[in-house]
Order: C-alpha cells, then sequence, then structure tokens
C-alpha cells in the first residue's frame, strides 16, 4: 500500500523551502476530504461558526441511518459523503463501538456526481448497514460503489438538504462528527476521520477491548 506521506515527501524533496508546505498539505489531506470549494479539511485551524451547532437541529432535519443500539442514549451524527476514502476509514474504525452508542450516518452530497445518487440509494436501502458494507467493498475495489436506481427523487432532496445543514453549520469537510460526551456532556465536533480509540476518548466511551 502507498503511504501518503511518501508521496508527498516525493514531491517536494528535491526543493527544501516547498518541503515544510508539502507535509502541511499531506496532513490536511490524511483524515478528511474537502468539499467542493476547497475549504481546509482535517486539522487545519478552522474559523468561528456564525451558525452554532445544534444538535437537535440536526436530529430533527438530517435524514440518515442508525448504525448499532437505536435505543441507545448515547448519539453520535457523522456527516459523510458516499465518495469520501476516509469516511469509509471511519465507518470501519467506528464499528467496535456500534454496542455502545447509536452512530446515525447522514450521507451529502459534495464530491462528484455520484455522492447525491449513491447515498440516496444507501437511504433507499433496505438494509441501509449491508448496503453501506457493499457499497465501500466497491470502492476499496475502485468499482465505484453502490448503484443508484429506482424513483430516488425524494431521497435525493434529501441528501440535497443533508447538505444544506452542513453547510449552515459551516463544516468545511467530511466526515464530520457531532455529538455529545457521553461523561461530560459536552458538546463535541470532530471533522476528520479518527480512529476507534481516539472516536471514543472523544465522546466519553470505554475504548475497545483488544
Amino acid at each position: 500500500m502507498t503511504d501518503p506521506l511518501k508521496v508527498c515527501y516525493g514531491v517536494g524533496m528535491k526543493t527544501l523551502p516547498f518541503l515544510a508546505a508539502s507535509l502541511l498539505a499531506c496532513t490536511l489531506t490524511l483524515t478528511a476530504c474537502k468539499d467542493k470549494a476547497d475549504k481546509p479539511a482535517g486539522t487545519a485551524e478552522l474559523p468561528a461558526r456564525t451558525t452554532p451547532v445544534s444538535i437537535e437541529s440536526i436530529a430533527r432535519e438530517a435524514r440518515g441511518f442508525t448504525v448499532g443500539a437505536a435505543v441507545s442514549a448515547r448519539t453520535i451524527y457523522v456527516f459523510f459523503d458516499p465518495q469520501c476514502s476516509h469516511c469509509a476509514t471511519l465507518w470501519n474504525e467506528a464499528r467496535p463501538l456500534k454496542a455502545q452508542a447509536k452512530f446515525v450516518w447522514i450521507p451529502v452530497g459534495l464530491l462528484n456526481a455520484s455522492s447525491t445518487p449513491q447515498g440516496a440509494a444507501l437511504l433507499a436501502a433496505p438494509d441501509p448497514v449491508a448496503a453501506m458494507d457493499a457499497h465501500e467493498e466497491s470502492m476499496r475495489k475502485k468499482a465505484g460503489g453502490i448503484t443508484a436506481s429506482g424513483e430516488l427523487d425524494t431521497l435525493k432532496k434529501a441528501v440535497e438538504l443533508n447538505t444544506k445543514l452542513l453547510d449552515r453549520y459551516q463544516f468545511n469537510s467530511v466526515p464530520t462528527i457531532i455529538g455529545k460526551n457521553a461523561i461530560s456532556g459536552d458538546v463535541v465536533i470532530k471533522e476528520g476521520a479518527l480512529p476507534t480509540a481516539q472516536l471514543a476518548e472523544a465522546f466519553g466511551l470505554k475504548p475497545p477491548v483488544k
């Protein structure tokens, strides 16, 4: 597997003045996918939001599918784009925590023309979790992901509304993860994929047993 750090270093090694900039650019692409406006992603310093994030509004307005215990008191919302490789990473990293929290995956359409129809197809699936597993397997094989077929206009509009909700709160990249820390009750917002242990720590969950 190609090491993305080596790829980034390869661009800037011959010219020392550009080395620091190359490393920074690489870091920003490791954990999150930028949106179509090419805003900073991942660990970049983000501007202050003009609209406070409301978990209640997200719960009320967003259309997604649930992974984990549906009756769990702990709910974590994930805005994702079906074409985002880092969202696929988070999908796998969140899996060990599904017994402790309900993850609501909210599809948006940011990255390309396939994003919105594939998000709609995932929402339309009788078993969205199985559909997402199949989709991510297809993406890993570079086969393009789930096929969007049938009457999906209503669900495409739902994905578009999800995208507007993402924009309203000025989230800069996908995946974006929002929830309350189970211990402190504080609202937690993370942009970019996190390893399982860091995800558990951020939201006050128990680290998975190895």
